[in-house]
């Protein structure tokens, strides 16, 4: 009998033991977690391509259940939404008004400098953006045409209030930003594309040679004169 208690004993003590070493699973920061699963996300569609993508995936390479996916987002298309709307609100950030008591052309630099640091620092979302098929998917495509067309209204305000500073050609500023998306969306494929590093500087300097001889007018030569308001100009272009 003794030895009997004397085994429970010390099996209890050893049970004892190995629950007190037993590691205990640190709890998981929700919004560590879905930061996981919007990453994983854009790595699946640059690879996969959207419309073949599926949210088994997104939950595989982010190393967790399918379930868990549904419990921070409703489908792949929301995860979408949000990767773009992450994206727009940095390039937005980025842009800074000029300041033509400054360095003029610096700042224009600057912000070419930044809107190419936060696109070319996703290279998948850009991948994506650019290469996407259209006409696949109504919902997918006009996510997509929100996008650009938010950076388009984006661009125009700035160019906008660049002909109200008298650094920006009189025209229509949407056309300006049209022709500039359109040179941008071009050299941001090839660059996110390329197996070889990118000259960033390279493409600013190039980016803002092009202006210069386009719209942008840097040293305007009636530099003393007041510019027009940005509703005056804004008035102008009214029929």
């Amino acid at each position: 009998m003794g030895r009997f208690d004397s085994a429970r004993r010390n099996a209890e003590q050893t049970g004892v033991r190995s629950r007190a070493v037993r590691p205990t699973r640190a709890p998981v920061d929700k919004t560590e977690r879905r930061e996981d699963l919007l990453r994983a996300a854009r790595r699946v569609f640059a690879t996969q391509g959207y419309h073949e993508a599926k949210v088994d995936d997104i939950a595989a390479q982010a190393g967790v259940a399918k379930g868990t996916f549904y419990l921070y987002f409703k489908d792949k298309r929301s995860v979408f939404v949000e990767l773009l709307g992450a994206l727009f609100e940095r390039i937005s950030k980025a842009i800074l008004r000029v300041d033509v008591a400054q360095d003029v052309p610096e700042q224009v630099k600057h912000n070419i400098r930044a809107i190419l640091a936060v696109l070319l620092d996703e290279p998948e979302t850009t991948r994506l953006l650019l290469t996407h098929a259209a006409g696949m998917d109504k919902d997918f495509t006009e996510n997509l045409r929100a996008f650009d067309q938010g950076v388009r209204q984006l661009l125009t305000e700035s160019l906008t209030d660049g002909q109200a500073l008298g650094i920006v050609a009189a025209g229509d500023p949407a056309l300006y930003a049209t022709f500039a998306i359109g040179a941008l969306k071009e050299v941001l494929l090839t660059s996110a594309t390329s197996a070889t590093p990118v000259d960033r500087e390279g493409i600013v300097k190039a980016l803002y040679a092009l202006l210069e001889h386009g719209f942008l007018r840097p040293a305007p030569e009636e530099r003393g004169r007041k510019p027009p308001s940005r509703a005056a100009v804004l008035r102008s272009k009214k029929p």
